[in-house]
């Protein structure tokens, strides 16, 4: 079930923009009227969707938009006044945030949900490939690890060490990284 945070200072328009979301299976939306309660909502909850109905009652609802693009991993909406729309577009498309214009076409806004949904997962997709990276350069870490402490403690030099991890890991069919571990575990003590 999709989660929406939705901030508006009016409750006419949170109401409106309540029903557009739900129209998208928006089921479980969160309603803030000011950009405290807001951020605490956004503690607390991780959302598919946060929609800014811009300006608030406390700011434009620009900083608020740049603070939720930069520390959640929602799709970031805010939906500004026609005459601002171009500005707040140049200055919030740098940081991946949505720019809608008022009056909010219901068509329209169904396919820049969409878009947000497309771009969400490209996102996740780029986030999940960059974790694999960072556990594989950790790999390579402690395998360089092993490996200088069988050069320094065993006399060996850098392709003996390679070597020597290789042999250990097939002939015990274990990973060279649980080779290496256990060589760290040897010799760091």
């Amino acid at each position: 079930m999709k989660k929406a945070l939705l901030i508006s200072r009016s409750e006419k328009s949170a109401n409106s923009l309540s029903e557009l979301l739900r129209s998208e299976q928006y089921f479980q939306i969160a309603v803030a009227d000011n950009v405290t309660d807001a951020k605490k909502l956004a503690e607390k909850e991780e959302y598919d969707l946060i929609c800014i109905n811009a300006p608030l009652s406390d700011e434009s609802g620009i900083d608020l938009s740049k603070h939720f693009a930069g520390t959640t991993r929602a799709c970031v909406v805010i939906i500004v006044p026609q005459k601002n729309a171009d500005e707040i577009y140049d200055i919030l498309t740098e940081c991946g945030v949505l720019v809608i214009a008022k009056p909010i076409n219901r068509h329209l806004f169904h396919h820049y949900l969409q878009f947000t949904e497309c771009f969400k997962m490209r996102i996740l997709s780029v986030a999940r490939e960059n974790e694999k990276l960072k556990h594989m350069v950790e790999d390579i870490k402690l395998i360089d690890r092993a490996k200088f402490l069988l050069i320094t403690c065993l006399n060996m030099n850098e392709s003996q060490a390679h070597r020597y991890l290789e042999k250990q890991a097939m002939d015990l069919r274990i990973s060279k990284l649980q080779v290496a571990k256990q060589v760290i575990k040897t010799y760091e003590n």
